[in-house]
């Protein structure tokens, strides 16, 4: 199985792109995007339509051209749960999660810090609430979590550690987070097979970043532990444009 994660920074302006295009293009068994920035009657039938594949919407109901993740499987789920249980942040369109037979995935758009980090509060509010829906849905199954966790975790996973140390998206607060999240029970699968490797998902629109590769890895893959042996790939599709993300795939038997 192949699975595709993508920030599209506007699924509209994505569609404009090729989007439809990409989606043939690679052939993965699922997709998985973040911030579509639309509702679904805002989203052309091309979109919505593409053969072969299901398609399922979580917009942002607080706020219009904002935030929303959505999902591609050619796979139907058993089922498709909305939200995180939570009122606050499931206005907002952060979460997707469908069942599978054999585990649970889920895509999500985690909240930015902001400028001056005075959005860090709700971003840690939301890092404590997510982590209690993955606890109470990885007693059943195994989960498989993709999406823009706007966060670099690591000095490896950005082009310059010391200049942002503290900055939003690294902040102390933030990468202690995820490190208690990892030791849950779940592994970044890209560092699992690219242990030394910099590679780079996200870059600012400022500076010529991308060209430079001045960037971050902000967008993840991590899965439970007991799939470790059944991972085949974890990759960064440094080449794709289109956005100011680029997408990231795993491939698991």
């Amino acid at each position: 199985m192949k699975i595709i994660s993508w920030n599209l920074n506007g699924i509209r302006a994505a569609g404009k792109k090729g989007l439809a295009d990409f989606i043939n293009r690679q052939k993965a068994e699922i997709y998985c995007f973040q911030e579509v920035r639309a509702k679904e009657n805002q989203i052309s039938d091309e979109l919505k339509n593409i053969e072969g594949y299901y398609f399922y919407l979580n917009p942002a109901a607080a706020k219009s051209g904002w935030s929303g993740v959505a999902i591609y499987s050619k796979i139907k789920p058993w089922q498709v749960c909305v939200g995180i249980s939570d009122k606050k942040f499931d206005q907002q369109g952060r979460a997707l999660t469908l069942e599978f037979s054999q585990f649970y995935l889920i895509n999500a758009y985690f909240p930015q810090a902001g400028r001056e980090l005075l959005k860090l509060p709700d971003k840690l509010d939301f890092n404590q609430k997510f982590e209690k829906y993955c606890q109470k849905l990885g007693k059943r199954k195994p989960l498989v979590i993709v999406g823009d966790f706007n966060v670099a975790h690591q000095p490896i996973d950005l082009a310059n550690p010391k200049e942002n140390d503290g900055n939003a998206m690294y902040t102390q607060e933030e990468r202690s987070w995820f490190d208690q999240f990892l030791k849950k029970g779940f592994i970044d699968s890209f560092r699992l097979f690219c242990p030394q490797t910099r590679k780079y998902t996200w870059w600012t629109w400022r500076v010529n970043a991308r060209k430079r590769n001045i960037g971050w890895r902000i967008d993840y893959f991590l899965v439970s532990k007991i799939l470790k042996k059944y991972l085949k790939n974890s990759t960064i599709l440094t080449e794709i444009l289109g956005s100011d993300h680029c997408p990231i795939g795993l491939e698991i038997r």
